[in-house]
C-alpha cells in the first residue's frame, strides 16, 4: 500500500511517520501532484495558521488537487479545518469538502484547547473498535460547529465536530497520532479502508 502525508510545510509529520511505521506500515512525504494521486491512502496534517497553510498549498498547486482525489484522504487538525468552507483564523477560504465553517472560540474558555478530551456519538468506519467516550489528545483555538458530516463530537465551551465524513474525505480535530493506542486504532481503521467511493 502506498501511503503519501502531504508535505507542504505546514505539517506535524515525524509524529504520523512514527505512528504509521508503528503500525506496519510506510508512508512517503510528497508534494508531488502525480505522487499523491498515485497513492492508496493520502494524510493532510497541519500545525500553525490557517492563513499562511493555504498559501503554502496555493504556491504548490495542492490547493486545487486535493478536492479532486478520489482515494481515502484523511485530514488531521489544521488539516481537518482547511477541508472546512472558510475558516475566521486569518478570515481564511478553505478548500469547501465539508459543508461548513470554523468558528474561534469565545473568550469565555481558555485557548487553546489543548490536552485530552472525549469523542462520542461516532458514526463510521473509520471509528471501528473504539469505544464511545474515549480520550483524544487536542490542540487547537478554532472549531467546526456539528453539521451533516460530523462524525465525532466533542465538548468544549459547545459541542463540536471533533471529525468530519464526506465521501472519501475524512478530518479529525485530534491529532491520533499522539492520541496512544486509541488514536493508533483510528489511524490502523484509515489505512485499511477500502476505496470505494
Amino acid at each position: 500500500m502506498k501511503i503519501v502525508i502531504i508535505n507542504y510545510g505546514a505539517g506535524n509529520i515525524q509524529s504520523i511517520m512514527f505512528a504509521i511505521e508503528r503500525l506496519g506500515f510506510h508512508a512517503v512525504l510528497s508534494n508531488d501532484p502525480a505522487e499523491i494521486k498515485a497513492a492508496d491512502k493520502v494524510i493532510f496534517p497541519g500545525v500553525g495558521e490557517a492563513s499562511y497553510a493555504m498559501k503554502m498549498l496555493k504556491e504548490s498547486g495542492l490547493d486545487a488537487l486535493i478536492p479532486t482525489l478520489t482515494q481515502p484522504v484523511l485530514g488531521i487538525c489544521l488539516g481537518m479545518q482547511l477541508m472546512c468552507k472558510h475558516t475566521q483564523e486569518g478570515n481564511t477560504d478553505g478548500l469547501g469538502i465539508f459543508d461548513v465553517d470554523v468558528l474561534k472560540y469565545t473568550p469565555k474558555v481558555k485557548v487553546p484547547q489543548m490536552g485530552w478530551n472525549t469523542i462520542y456519538n461516532l458514526k463510521s468506519g473509520l471509528f471501528k473498535d473504539i469505544a464511545e467516550n474515549e480520550y483524544m489528545y487536542l490542540v487547537h483555538s478554532f472549531y467546526a460547529p456539528l453539521c451533516k458530516e460530523t462524525i465525532a463530537t466533542t465538548d468544549y465551551e459547545v459541542e463540536y465536530s471533533s471529525a468530519l465524513e464526506n465521501k472519501n474525505f475524512f478530518g479529525t480535530q485530534f491529532h491520533p497520532e499522539k492520541s496512544g493506542d486509541v488514536g493508533e486504532q483510528i489511524l490502523k481503521n484509515f489505512l485499511l479502508l477500502t476505496s470505494n467511493y
